[in-house]
């Protein structure tokens, strides 16, 4: 099949969300129940309880992208602000999972950073017949972002590098889709001072922008993954130099052990406060 044939049946496959779509989502069951479907160790509960809310932009198959912001106690007022994302990449089904329980802990205790929260970025991609890496239109959120010199470096990349695999088609123009122009919004107005994107299968760590890397978050290890034209890690990190940490977490469908989705949690917490929150602070003084 050529790549152009390859290009048109990804588009033309329906996602199993949009043949069953309500025209609107009046409730928070409407998009907890097809969700917790296609997520490792997710409860209809545990969606409903991480009050997740509609962020007004949907995906092209209509289904809302949704967040929450979850605010530091009183003993933090002037607190950093972290965006942690899951699911870019809707087959990486933990990325997402592990991202709900870390709002669950989030509710249990005080918190010392602001935090905005979307756990699914890309859910026609997780909610298609099969969970695939790339959204509706067949597009890799990862490879859309404004890099400079997008329109030479994505498309020439995308070519010769990847033999233009269309698992990471980049599109044709940068933030050309919902999901990745809502990430590349939220940047530019809640103006986060790190950001958090959980991935998977590779089981590292990776790391682009100003700040020192993490050595270990649990038992996942620094290791860098690469720079490519239109990632997250490229725009935020060596862009807008805005630290990207990104969590590769080992297997894209079995959840870590309960024990190592705290530990990588607590880990992420120290590493924020010591290399985010602490260098910002000594800055404003």
């Amino acid at each position: 099949m050529s790549t152009i044939g390859a290009m048109a049946g990804l588009m033309a496959i329906p996602s199993a969300w949009s043949a069953s779509a309500p025209a609107k989502f009046k409730t928070v069951t409407d998009w907890c129940t097809p969700l917790v479907t296609r997520l490792p160790k997710v409860s209809l509960n545990d969606c409903k309880n991480s009050k997740l809310t509609p962020t007004g932009a949907n995906s092209l198959n209509g289904f809302p992208v949704l967040y929450r912001d979850l605010h530091s106690d009183s003993r933090h007022p002037q607190a950093i602000r972290v965006l942690l994302l899951g699911g870019i990449h809707g087959d990486e089904q933990t990325a997402s999972s592990i991202v709900f329980k870390w709002m669950e802990s989030m509710q249990k205790a005080p918190l010392e950073f602001n935090w905005r929260v979307a756990p699914v970025v890309n859910p026609d991609g997780l909610l298609a017949a099969q969970p695939k890496r790339v959204n509706a239109r067949g597009i890799d959120l990862n490879r859309n972002f404004p890099t400079p010199n997008w329109q030479k470096e994505a498309p020439a990349y995308w070519a010769r590098v990847t033999r233009s695999d269309p698992r990471r088609y980049p599109g044709k123009a940068p933030i050309s889709e919902p999901e990745s122009r809502w990430v590349y919004d939220t940047i530019e107005k809640y103006k986060p001072d790190v950001i958090i994107s959980v991935h998977a299968p590779f089981g590292v760590l990776d790391f682009d922008g100003p700040a020192t890397p993490p050595n270990r978050f649990g038992r996942l290890i620094y290791n860098r993954v690469g720079v490519y034209p239109g990632s997250l890690g490229n725009y935020s990190g060596l862009h807008k130099d805005i630290p990207v940490v990104t969590i590769e977490l080992p297997n894209a469908t079995q959840m870590p052990p309960d024990v190592e989705v705290q530990r990588i949690w607590q880990d992420m917490q120290n590493w924020i406060r010591q290399n985010v929150a602490a260098p910002l602070k000594t800055s404003s003084n």
